[in-house]
């Protein structure tokens, strides 16, 4: 369900490349984050992010990691990330 604030819906622009988009990354490290069952070193999972597609960047992976955490989805810790307690 989208997200409303106030008479705006927050959602990608029409013309984006979805596969790009903070959300769709997101939901792809959070992929990679279930298929360990303790935290991931940083550097790791920057490399998975990065081999899935050759249009993504270091940029793009600290954007959705910054995501992630905004929304209190993941937890970093001495390099290491995992998904918080309750998450995905």
């Amino acid at each position: 369900m989208p997200y409303w604030a106030g008479d705006k819906m927050i959602s990608p622009q029409p013309e984006a490349d979805l596969s790009l988009n903070v959300m769709i990354l997101g939901a792809d490290v959070i992929k990679i984050l279930k298929s360990s069952q303790d935290y991931v070193i940083a550097e790791d999972l920057l490399n998975k992010f990065l081999f899935t597609n050759k249009k993504r960047s270091h940029d793009l992976f600290f954007d959705t990691l910054t995501f992630l955490y905004t929304l209190g989805i993941i937890r970093e810790e001495n390099y290491k990330i995992r998904l918080e307690n309750g998450s995905a």
